[in-house]
């Protein structure tokens, strides 16, 4: 059977008896979907409501990706232990309560710590894929049925973001703070009876005891690594403390290894990053964080740019602004449901390959084409194609990939590594964006040489993870070879 084939026979299953589970999943991710994008219009609200500046909402961001540190490795495997539903039900209600205090705070650093603590739904995607994996399992069809799971589930979490957003941005003027917030609040505690009525548990549990040295590791250098990034991103390179935050995380990692390749159950299987199924999927998911995760804010400042005033940028309203962003979310969502068909006539590889390359393309036009408002939406249209068949597929590759009883820890770590590329891109494009090609400091608008190094750096990481997916072998990630 050829590799088109193959991959044609698989594309044409169907749910069957799965699509009622996939069915309440989907309402999952459209309440992560609100999570995500319910809080954006609304950040310099909040700032006003504590009476902090602007410049401290930064605090928010770095607090839920220092939770996303601990959450995604200790979940992930939680969920191949004891069940990936009863862990999605745990993060779920954890984010429900951090949702539900955030409206009762009464000072910008409770609400911190609640907003921090909601980043429990991070995991929410992994442990979904890694159910649909585990279900479908004896369909003969796994891999081709998490495909098309994870493309509807990544399509209704942008469709979720979008309509988030814009209840919000109109909301705020008839609803004040904090009772906006419990919106959203309200969504999640729906979301936990959806799962807990809806979903069935994964038929096969690794069981085991939990590494708990290898987890403390583990979080602690991920914890160091990522705050040092936030830190070097807030106070600049000339920061001595995120220096040596970055240095303490690094050198944990080294402990951690040696820890986990002498575990007989560890929280991370570091094996994996050898696999020759697998090692380009987590070096993709790295490089793609770039992108998906480091440039949307710098895409967005660069629309309201006057170029009247510095000689680049769009000028564009908020308004403006927000059907660019709408619509690169649509073509998220629309790239999500696109990869399932596209597997249909190419193996799933070589539509990963194509995902990256389009990705690439798209940051690249961005040096040619960047004055006009049409040219601007019609790179981040490509880009947003190519970005949403990634993020449904990096988890549903992973998950094919993964060693048996460790799909939830390998999709997992497809987003803790997509976290670490966008923490460090965000470091690096803050640090850019304030700095003129000479060395001057930029002033209020970020500069034009820093907007060419994000656009740069964006095109040739994703066209370095189309490269490293070569090396896959030919027939991964699909059900005509067994699970590697």
């Amino acid at each position: 059977m050829s590799e088109t084939a193959s991959a044609t026979d698989a594309g044409r299953v169907r749910f069957g008896a799965l699509g009622a589970v996939v069915g309440f999943l989907v309402f999952v991710e459209l309440t992560s979907g609100v999570i995500q994008g319910f809080y954006t219009p609304l950040l310099t609200d909040i700032a006003r409501h504590f009476g902090v500046p602007d410049a401290d909402v930064n605090w928010l961001e770095g607090g839920q990706a220092m939770v996303a540190a601990i959450v995604i490795p200790a979940f992930a495997k939680l969920g191949d232990m004891v069940g990936h539903r009863r862990m999605l039900l745990v993060s779920t209600a954890l984010t429900a309560l951090a949702s539900a205090a955030m409206p009762l705070t009464g000072n910008f650093w409770l609400f911190l710590l609640a907003w921090s603590l909601q980043g429990f739904y991070v995991v929410w995607l992994p442990l979904e894929t890694a159910l649909v994996f585990s279900r479908a399992r004896a369909t003969g069809h796994a891999s081709a049925l998490t495909r098309r799971a994870a493309g509807l589930l990544v399509a209704a979490l942008e469709v979720g973001v979008i309509i988030a957003a814009l209840s919000a941005g109109q909301l705020i003027d008839v609803i004040p703070l904090p009772y906006i917030l419990w919106i959203p609040a309200v969504a999640v505690a729906a979301c936990f009876f959806v799962i807990l009525f809806g979903v069935k548990e994964s038929p096969e549990l690794h069981g085991g005891r939990f590494d708990t040295t290898g987890l403390l590791l583990v979080a602690a250098a991920l914890l160091a690594f990522t705050g040092g990034l936030f830190l070097l991103r807030v106070n600049g390179p000339g920061s001595v403390v995120a220096w040596l935050a970055l240095a303490a995380g690094l050198a944990l990692f080294y402990p951690f290894v040696r820890w986990e390749l002498r575990h007989d159950d560890p929280v991370v299987d570091v094996r994996m990053f050898a696999n020759p199924s697998l090692w380009p999927v987590f070096l993709t998911a790295g490089l793609f964080g770039v992108s998906v995760l480091g440039a949307q804010a710098p895409l967005s400042t660069f629309a309201r740019t006057d170029p009247a005033t510095y000689g680049y940028g769009l000028g564009a309203t908020s308004g403006q602004t927000s059907i660019l962003i709408g619509v690169y979310v649509l073509s998220l969502a629309g790239g999500a449901l696109l990869f399932p068909l596209v597997t249909r006539v190419v193996t799933p590889r070589w539509a990963l390959v194509g995902a990256s390359t389009i990705v690439g393309i798209g940051y690249l036009l961005f040096l040619p084409f960047h004055a006009t408002y049409a040219q601007t939406l019609t790179n981040m249209v490509v880009a947003g194609l190519g970005s949403g068949a990634l993020v449904a597929a990096l988890p549903a590759a992973a998950a094919s990939a993964a060693p048996h009883g460790q799909t939830g820890v390998a999709t997992g770590l497809t987003n803790s590594v997509k976290t670490v590329g966008g923490a460090v891109a965000s470091a690096v494009f803050g640090i850019a964006l304030a700095t003129h090609a000479d060395g001057s400091a930029a002033g209020t608008a970020g500069s034009f040489s820093g907007y060419v190094t994000v656009w740069t750096v964006c095109g040739v990481t994703a066209l370095a993870a189309a490269v490293a997916l070569l090396f896959v072998p030919r027939t991964a990630f699909s059900d005509t070879t067994p699970t590697a």
